[in-house]
């Protein structure tokens, strides 16, 4: 059977069909209606179905999306709020007429790379998205990690490690309710943000990287960032050990980060020292933004 996964953004939906060696067969994406979940639920029906139609044949159907599912099958901590406290897969399940599964799409993003992408054959793969949020997900032996509620791999929404008092005095206050979370200091706008606080002009993280090659504040900004980011990480390594932690996002495009944040993190990591180099791999998504909707494809492998 043929395998469509539908990647659920904020901004847009994206559908492809993978055939079992992984190749895309159909992919096409729409806008997503804001804030409207009822136009949300046919925006992911409509596709579904086109692709069925167009293709002629049986295919599983999974989905990734923002938030978490609760034990009654609804969705919470969405950004989309929209999403929040609805019934997302059993009205899927409906409209359809066949079998749905979810994910989350952090989650969605570390199946996709542990099967044929930068984490391929590994053991533990922790995949990050760093975008205009900070999430993650975890796959042990080429399956997500969900957790018993649901929140394996929130590491976004946990305060930002071994922060001195600078930044504790600075800590943003994140969406969640929590100050200082890692999400408020590695994300694009967080990288906007330190940038601005420390002097710099209003720029946004694009604009940040394309004038450290002459300016030393935009450096210093991109340095911060990489030592947070090290930290974070370096959370993770002691907690979860993984054999790859693989980057996605919009973030992900900065070649800086594979050599400066595995340079520094060792200062972090417990059993790290002279004489013991880390084995955990940091390396982009081979997939890129294709990732999630693969991810959500391989939900029913």
């Amino acid at each position: 059977m043929l395998a469509l996964g539908v990647d659920l953004g904020g901004t847009k939906t994206e559908a492809a069909v993978l055939d079992a060696a992984g190749a895309v067969l159909w992919r096409q994406r729409v806008p997503t209606p804001a804030g409207d979940y009822t136009a949300t639920l046919q925006a992911v029906a409509g596709l579904v179905r086109r692709a069925q139609a167009e293709l002629g044949a049986p295919m599983s159907v999974g989905v990734g999306h923002p938030g978490a599912q609760t034990a009654a099958g609804r969705i919470k901590n969405a950004n989309s709020t929209c999403l929040n406290g609805q019934p997302l897969q059993a009205d899927l399940q409906a409209l359809l007429g066949q079998p749905v599964r979810l994910a989350n799409d952090a989650n969605c993003l570390a199946l996709s790379e542990a099967t044929d992408g930068a984490g391929a054959g590994a053991g533990v793969v922790f995949a990050v998205i760093l975008g205009t949020g900070t999430g993650a997900g975890i796959a042990v032996n080429g399956r997500v990690l969900a957790g018993a509620n649901g929140l394996a791999g929130e590491w976004g929404h946990n305060p930002l490690p071994w922060a001195d008092d600078a930044e504790h005095a600075a800590a943003p206050r994140c969406y969640c309710g929590q100050r200082g979370c890692i999400e408020t200091w590695v994300s694009g706008p967080a990288l906007a943000r330190d940038h601005a606080r420390h002097g710099g002009a209003a720029l946004s993280g694009e604009d940040i990287v394309a004038a450290a090659h002459g300016a030393a504040e935009a450096q210093a900004t991109l340095d911060r960032h990489a030592q947070r980011l090290a930290r974070a990480l370096a959370g993770v390594i002691n907690l979860l050990d993984p054999d790859v932690i693989v980057l996605g996002g919009g973030l992900s495009r900065l070649p800086h980060l594979y050599q400066q944040v595995p340079a520094l993190w060792g200062r972090w990591i417990f059993s790290a020292g002279a004489n013991e180099a880390v084995r955990t791999r940091l390396a982009p998504a081979v997939h890129g933004d294709a990732s999630g909707v693969r991810g959500a494809a391989w939900l029913w492998r």
